[in-house]
């Protein structure tokens, strides 16, 4: 457990493990305890990095730098802290708009991409679509955070998700706007070559397969998966057919 200072906000993070670095990028409704059933999977063959972004559970910021432009200069910060040179990013909803950020204007820090369940700051018209209706409000904040079925299934685990998305109580208020500083250009995809894996769950109700469809065509070399029996998150509601995926994945990049 340690913490890096870094453009007006204090990052906690921890690290496990040992071997090729893999940095888990939390989602809106999460924080470095959601990766609870990635964790112990990963750690037995890498140094997995897990962290709170600025201003979600234990890390710290100025209101005025709650911003999604800094999600990929905090990884960055991480890895410099701990003098990872290279990592491989698995991100989670929200955290895409710091992977792919990162990949885009730092490749030579990124081995590999996964973006589960998030388009990670692409611009197509799906994507603003999706984007617009959720600051509409029409999907109220952590309704859709799990699939219907696995809630009604899973009531148990269902207030677990709850109660780590409670941790949350320090961000600042409103919550921050996923700006256009955070967005990817088409030109910093222009080059792109990084490998890079976008899955999608059939449930998903913030960014449906048919949005992730269209934001891999934007990813030049995005291949795209759909994991079943899932929503919103599938490492949480189906984490060995997660991990099975991701841990196909990083084995041949």
């Amino acid at each position: 457990m340690a913490t890096v200072e870094t453009e007006g906000a204090r990052l906690y993070y921890e690290v496990h493990g040992d071997g090729p670095a893999v940095v888990f990028a939390h989602g809106r409704g999460g924080n470095a305890a959601s990766w609870w059933q990635q964790v112990p999977a990963f750690a037995a063959r890498y140094k997995v990095v897990v962290f709170d972004h600025r201003g979600f559970g234990r890390s710290r910021c100025d209101a005025a730098q709650f911003d999604c432009g800094h999600f990929h200069r905090d990884i960055l910060a991480i890895l410099d802290a701990e003098g990872i040179e290279r990592a491989s990013l698995v991100c989670q909803s929200m955290g895409g708009w710091g992977g792919l950020k990162l990949a885009a204007t730092h490749p030579e820090r990124v081995v590999a991409l996964v973006l589960s369940n998030t388009p990670g700051g692409v611009d197509t018209p799906a994507v603003t679509a999706a984007i617009e209706h959720l600051a509409s409000g029409a999907i109220p904040p952590g309704s859709a955070q799990l699939g219907a079925s696995f809630k009604a299934a899973n009531p148990e685990a269902a207030y677990l998700c709850a109660q780590i998305s409670g941790l949350n109580s320090n961000f600042p208020k409103p919550f921050g706007r996923i700006t256009r500083a955070g967005f990817v250009t088409a030109g910093e995809l222009r080059d792109y070559a990084v490998s890079t894996l976008m899955i999608t769950a059939p449930e998903d109700l913030l960014f449906p397969p048919a949005v992730m469809a269209e934001a891999a065509t934007a990813i030049p070399g995005a291949r795209l998966t759909e994991v079943p029996n899932a929503g919103h998150s599938p490492y949480f509601e189906t984490p060995s057919a997660f991990n099975e995926a991701v841990l196909e994945f990083l084995q041949v990049t």
